[in-house]
Order: structure tokens, then C-alpha cells, then sequence
């Protein structure tokens, strides 16, 4: 196994790696290894099927919840990522988060395999949230470190949300819930619980609130957090390749999408993956 760097903040590329086989426990330590280093791991040029996807999953630490998607035909645990060539609706994703943030205990990681990508456009891109937090002054460090951030996924799942009833015309398999209604609360600096390292566990769309605050104060101080959150320094910008894998941490890199490929059809599959036990 290879791995290059990205020579951005985090990411890097996975070569030698050939994930439609099985794993030996000694590879599975060597990728679970450099993906905490890296943050975001790609796999490149693979030919992979969906029960690869399902067994690099195992193996990387289980299935994790999907609330609100629903999943792929013969599968339970892998969602489409897709949007269709002459797809009108808002791009899928297009803000700053941590996937599902809003649960009691938010996955470790997402895997997305790609499936089908347009030659052009369709960038993911992720911020490091060690990084971001570590650049900070020491003072704002102790403060950001006393709060707790109320987190819920009724802007965007609940049936009047940005993917719900109203949401026509979209390729995605969404299933809002009045279940997004529900709120939790995370410390909005939380402590890797693999490397030990503090990272900020912010991102605006997921977050409602902030405890002790009034909701103007928080609204303003999410987003001046936001803005330094995904200052440029802490970018990595990933570009797709056909037969690609990419893993992410959750705990440790916000991510978004980005669009560009209008008039092509995008489509990945994902699976996530459970919080460490």
C-alpha cells in the first residue's frame, strides 16, 4: 500500500489497494490508520460492487444509521447519491456539515463509491476541523470549549424542510420524517475518540441553537464561526474519478458539495459508518 498526499490540508490517494477482494486485518489497520491521519482517503481506479462497498464498510467499523434516506433496491444499507441530467432542484448537499450530526451518536465515518461521473464539475469539498481548531487562539479555544450546540435536522428532513414534501423533481430517494423534529446536544469541540485530537463539531445547517444563548446571538456567532471554519487554509478540494472511493471522517472534516456538471448525471453510492464502540 501507497499512500500520496494531497498537498492540500488533509486528503490523500490509497494506491496498491484492490478493494474488491477481501482485507487481511493487517491492511484494514494500515487504511484505518491513514485514514485518521489524512482525514479523507481515496481509493482510485477499483472496480468495486455493491457487496464490496458493504464488506470495506464492515470492515472500516459497521454500518451506521441512514434516518432519512431510503436505500438502494436489494440493499439496506447503501443510498444513491444521485442527481439526474435534467435535475432542476437545488444541489443536494451544498452546505457545510457532518453527516447526520443530529443523532446521539453521529456516525464516525461516509463512504461514497463512485458510480457514475460527469466530466466535469461535481467537486467535493472538505474542511478540516482539527486544523481549524487548532489555528485558533487559546483564549477562543477555552470559550468555543464551554459550549454545547443544539443540533436537529428539521431545516432540512422535516416534511416542511429543504428535502421535504415540497421538494419535487429531485432523483434522490429522501424520506422526511416529523422524527426531524427532534433536537440534540453536542459539545461544539469534541475530543477524537481514536486519536485524541480536538476538533470543532459545527456546521449550520444541522445546528439550531446554541445552549444559554439567545437565538440571535447564536445565529450570528454560528456563522462567524462558520466563516472560519471554512477559511481556504483549511480546504482540500476533491476531484471525482470514474471507478473511485472515497472515505471520510465525520469527526474530524466538515464537507459540502459543489455542482458544475448541469446537463450530466451524477450518481455515487454510500454507506456509512457506525460511531467507534
Amino acid at each position: 500500500m501507497r499512500i500520496e498526499q494531497s498537498g492540500q490540508i488533509c486528503g490523500a490517494t490509497v494506491h496498491g489497494v484492490d478493494l474488491s477482494a477481501e482485507l487481511t486485518p493487517q491492511m484494514v489497520t494500515d487504511i484505518r490508520s491513514a485514514w485518521l491521519k489524512h482525514r479523507v482517503l481515496a481509493f482510485a481506479d477499483q472496480s468495486m460492487s455493491d457487496d464490496d462497498l458493504e464488506r470495506f464498510t464492515l470492515a472500516m467499523g459497521g454500518f451506521g444509521d441512514d434516518p432519512f434516506f431510503d436505500p438502494i433496491p436489494g440493499r439496506e444499507n447503501i443510498a444513491a447519491i444521485l442527481r439526474e441530467a435534467d435535475e432542476a432542484s437545488p444541489l443536494f448537499a451544498e452546505n457545510w456539515h457532518s453527516d447526520w450530526s443530529f443523532l446521539e451518536r453521529p456516525p464516525a465515518g461516509t463512504c461514497l463509491m463512485a458510480i457514475d461521473i460527469p466530466p466535469i464539475g461535481g467537486d467535493t469539498l472538505f474542511a478540516d476541523q482539527i486544523s481549524a481548531f487548532a489555528a485558533l487562539p487559546e483564549e477562543r479555544k477555552d470559550h468555543l470549549r464551554s459550549l454545547t450546540a443544539i443540533h436537529s435536522a428539521r431545516g432540512a428532513y422535516a416534511p416542511d424542510g429543504a428535502y421535504g414534501e415540497d421538494d419535487e423533481g429531485r432523483s434522490m430517494a429522501i424520506r422526511p420524517d416529523e422524527s426531524a423534529m427532534a433536537t440534540q446536544k453536542h459539545p461544539l469541540v469534541q475530543r477524537h475518540p481514536e486519536n485524541g485530537e480536538e476538533a470543532l463539531f459545527s456546521c449550520v445547517g444541522y445546528i439550531i441553537g446554541i445552549e444559554g444563548m439567545e437565538d440571535a446571538e447564536a445565529f450570528s456567532f454560528l456563522m462567524e464561526l462558520a466563516a472560519w471554519q471554512s477559511d481556504d487554509r483549511f480546504i482540500y478540494r476533491h476531484k471525482w474519478q470514474p471507478d473511485m472511493l472515497v472515505l471520510w471522517d465525520n469527526r474530524s472534516v466538515l464537507h459540502k458539495a459543489t455542482g458544475g456538471y448541469e446537463g450530466h448525471r451524477r450518481e455515487l453510492h454510500r454507506t456509512t459508518i457506525a460511531a467507534a464502540a
